[in-house]
Formats: C-alpha cells, sequence, structure tokens
C-alpha cells in the first residue's frame, strides 16, 4: 500500500532507522552503473530490496558521480518511469523519485512516487520547489558545492559545518516562503558532493548538531569514495565493511534516515547493533 505524506514523516520520526534502498536507472553510476539500467533490471533489484526489508526505494535516472554528464529530461524521464509505475503496481510502499528537474518530479509524483529527493537542494530547477507545494510531498534538501559536473574541483570552506547549517537554514526559510512546510523537509548533508575526505569526515562526526534544526536525517555514505581514501579499496562493491561502519556511527548519532547499496546487510548490522544496545544485563 502506497504511504500517505504524513505516515513517511511519522516513519522518518519513529526511532527506528529507516532503510532507503538505491535504484540507480543508469549506465554509468559510479558504483553499480549499468545493472539496473533496463527497466526489467531495475524492477527485478527493487522487488529484492523490498523482500530485504527495505523502506524507500530511491529511483534515480541520472548519474550524479563526479564528473557525470548531465542527461535530457525527456531521456530521464525515459528511464525512470516505467520503473516508478512497474515497482507501484508491485505494491512498494515509499517511492522516492531522485531527480533535480521539476517535470521529472511533476511527472514521477503523477506515477506513484511519493517523496522527492533534490541533490541540488530544490537549487537545481527553480520551478522544482511549486512542484513540492503542490504535491503535499516530503521532500529531501541535500547539500551540495558545485554541481556534479565542477563539485570536486578543489572544493573549499572556510568552516564546513558552520555553512552547510546555513544552507539548511536558508533552504528551510526558502522552502516555508514557498508553502513547503518544515515539518516535511529531510535535510541531507550531502557525504561527497563538493567535499573532501576531512569535509566529509568532519560533517559524519559532527551530524548530530544539524539534529537542532528539527528535521529528519538523511546519510548517504554507502561505497563512497571517502571510504576508499581510508581504507585503499579502490572497488566501490568492496567497501561494504566501511559502509556499515560509517552508517552505525550515523545511527548512533541520530541519523534516522540512511541511502544504502546494501540493504540486507545494512538492515542486519542496525538489528544486531541495537539489541546490543538495548540489551539488559543481567547478574
Amino acid at each position: 500500500m502506497q504511504k500517505s505524506a504524513d505516515e513517511i514523516m511519522e516513519l522518518c520520526n519513529s526511532g527506528e532507522p529507516v532503510i532507503m534502498g538505491v535504484v540507480n536507472v543508469t549506465p554509468d553510476s559510479f558504483s553499480d552503473g549499468g545493472e539496473c539500467y533496463a527497466p526489467k533490471a531495475a524492477l527485478t533489484h527493487g522487488l529484492r530490496l523490498l523482500e530485504q526489508g527495505v523502506h524507500i526505494l530511491d529511483i534515480g535516472g541520472e548519474s550524479t558521480r563526479p564528473g557525470s554528464a548531465a542527461i535530457s529530461i525527456d531521456e530521464e524521464l525515459r528511464r525512470v518511469i516505467p520503473v516508478i509505475k512497474a515497482l507501484k503496481e508491485q505494491g512498494a510502499p515509499i517511492i522516492s523519485i531522485d531527480t533535480q528537474n521539476a517535470e521529472t518530479m511533476r511527472i514521477g509524483v503523477d506515477n506513484g512516487a511519493n517523496l522527492i529527493n533534490d541533490i541540488s537542494g530544490l537549487h537545481g530547477d527553480p520551478k522544482s520547489v511549486s512542484v513540492v507545494a503542490e504535491s503535499g510531498l516530503p521532500v529531501c534538501i541535500m547539500h551540495m558545492q558545485g554541481t556534479p559536473q565542477t563539485m570536486q574541483n578543489n572544493p573549499n570552506y572556510n568552516n564546513i559545518l558552520d555553512e552547510v547549517m546555513a544552507f539548511f537554514e536558508e533552504r528551510l526559510e526558502f522552502c516555508d516562503s514557498h508553502g513547503v512546510a518544515q515539518n516535511r523537509v529531510i535535510l541531507d548533508p550531502g557525504i561527497g558532493f563538493g567535499k573532501t575526505l576531512e569535509h566529509n569526515l568532519t560533517l559524519i562526526k559532527n551530524i548530530n548538531k544539524f539534529k537542532d534544526l528539527g528535521c529528519p536525517l538523511l546519510l548517504g555514505v554507502s561505497r563512497k569514495s571517502f571510504i576508499g581514501a581510508i581504507s585503499g579499496e579502490t572497488n566501490p562493491k568492496e567497501r561494504l565493511a566501511g559502509s556499515l561502519a560509517a552508517a552505525l556511527y550515523g545511527l548512533d548519532a541520530g541519523v534516522q534516515i540512511f541511502r544504502v547499496h546494501d540493504v540486507k546487510q545494512t538492515r542486519q548490522a542496525f538489528q544486531v547493533h541495537n539489541a546490543i544496545k538495548d540489551h539488559k544485563i543481567k547478574i
């Protein structure tokens, strides 16, 4: 059954970790490019993630890896809409449309998406905020310095925590002034999007500071290059252990939503972590 906007936000604020599973309908995403490019493959992958206990399926048709090329809206729609329709028909409860484009958001919502995930923080398309407001749906706003094409060209901050906080505060005011209430907003600090290793580590270590804004926090660390920079692992698919380590840190810091590739493993890690943490010692 499709979830309403209120139900989605209640889930995000439930106190239990929410797992958002990645379905990249792209030929060139950094970790799994091409694996779900065909609609049938994307549907199969999405259904597999549902079986593994995912809460949200995040459907994206445009790669946002560093240096990736933008695609046309027509091409983006050709990739994602058949997948959203098919997953909706199969009963996916929460489908997120991962896009910077207002038209893709609108058509995605019309075809069953019930969460909007915008890596540009509603900067990418001036019409996006109107689509979000009119839909009444939750929106995830991410921080990014630059664009996917430029973001890793010497990212620089005077104080990354202060600047990301100021970005979130400005975006919340912007949303409110355009009819998008704060209780519909999810915040993502954008690990790996216009950040160095030092910036990423600072954000993850201090992510609890953003809880003061009163919005659910989303953390996307799965298989990212900062893990390779620390471990020396060049193959993104071999970064599961590092992904889980960062996710568990985020869990203890109060993050509510985790965008991941490896749903089954992440869910198991959270289950064991919470079982140990909640265990009452009997002597």
